[in-house]
């Protein structure tokens, strides 16, 4: 029986959310049981964020997207509301020494999450209504430009640098595949390459995950620890792993491996196999959002799926490069498999929206 993209795209979602959950509860008992006594603890609660996820991408898939349109403007104000609330102290809370996120109940909500999507909307919504012909000027895209520096600015002064930048690269590509031209982007690369220099100066520790990246064994016991512990888990998984439950790394040598170095326990318990299906599928599932995003005849519509899509691959490659050491650690998590409530109920708010614009196209 052939099951359609829209079915495909729900099925990959769901199937990738709970291996998220099963592995989270592999990588996490162990301190979970040391921290709260509960080897469930972190399992438990993602999966009351998988079903309320499940309730969310399900609401989100029957509410015209086109709503969203008239409401773009209001979605980025609240968002900038937020993202300044979050600064205040008192009001945010500090964890892993960034103030990005509120406490609620003794759970966390990064306001940066949910300035993802309206970021989106919004970008969406003003390359849908300007005329094609006006997005080779510097003058059409400049309004753009200064929304996505102010809440990338906000967003480093929480400091949340991984977050802005699958924020800005999601945001860039969009306006690229709009038809800009590329001499602009060329121009933006510059700018942000000496941007980037700029917040790497300013801030030393930033420097120190570089050159921990160059050469995580200059400093194996503090800014070198993380990305060395990594590697110890991914090389001696080969080619089919421990077997699940069985990495030697979780066991308090690689810090709260249950959120952004996930994937390196996924790598020690089931190897290069067991690495490349948790690959496959992310393929799959981006292959089948693009595919709808290329069909998508309304503009604003089409803006949309391509931004969602290319939030989740920047953040899944990002990601992946930084557990195996291609890029230095940025503090992003794994799309739908790493611990993390916020991130995973706006992936499949996400999902919930680009099957609403497919069913309506």
């Amino acid at each position: 029986m052939k099951i359609n993209v829209d079915k495909r795209i729900f099925i990959i979602t769901i199937v990738l959310s709970l291996v998220g959950i099963i592995m989270i509860y592999s990588s996490s008992y162990i301190w979970a049981d040391f921290k709260y006594g509960n080897i469930y603890k972190y399992a438990i609660s993602q999966g009351v964020f998988f079903i309320l996820g499940i309730i969310l991408m399900i609401f989100f898939s029957k509410i015209n997207y086109k709503v969203y349109k008239n409401y773009s403007n209001l979605f980025l104000g609240i968002c900038f509301l937020l993202l300044i609330l979050v600064l205040i102290p008192g009001i945010g809370s500090i964890r892993n020494g960034s103030r990005s996120w509120f406490g609620l109940f003794g759970l966390g909500f990064q306001p940066s999450e949910l300035a993802k999507i309206s970021l989106i909307i919004f970008t969406s919504k003003y390359l849908s209504r300007n005329d094609k012909y006006k997005r080779n000027t510097i003058k059409f895209i400049l309004p753009i430009l200064l929304v996505i520096i102010i809440f990338f600015a906000l967003i480093m002064l929480e400091p949340d640098f991984g977050s802005g930048m699958v924020i800005v690269c999601s945001l860039i590509g969009i306006i690229f595949i709009s038809g800009c031209n590329i001499s602009i982007f060329i121009k933006i690369g510059i700018l942000g390459l000496i941007g980037i220099v700029i917040l790497v100066l300013i801030a030393p520790y930033r420097l120190s995950r570089i050159t921990s990246f160059l050469n995580p064994w200059s400093d194996p016991l503090g800014s070198g620890f993380q990305m060395i512990q990594s590697l110890y888990a991914i090389g001696p998984g080969g080619l089919l792993g421990f077997g699940f439950l069985n990495s030697r790394q979780k066991h308090f040598y690689l810090p709260e491996p249950q959120t952004d170095f996930i994937f390196s326990i996924i790598t020690e318990e089931f190897g290069f196999i067991g690495a490349v299906l948790l690959i496959i599928g992310y393929i799959f599932l981006y292959y089948n959002l693009i595919k709808k995003a290329i069909n998508t005849t309304d503009l604003f519509g089409k803006y949309l799926i391509f931004g969602f899509t290319f939030l989740l691959i920047f953040q899944t490659l990002l990601n992946l490069c930084v557990v195996v050491g291609l890029v230095p650690i940025t503090g992003v998590t794994l799309p739908f498999i790493s611990y993390g409530g916020s991130s995973l109920l706006v992936s499949m708010i996400s999902i919930g929206i680009m099957l609403n614009i497919s069913n309506n196209n």
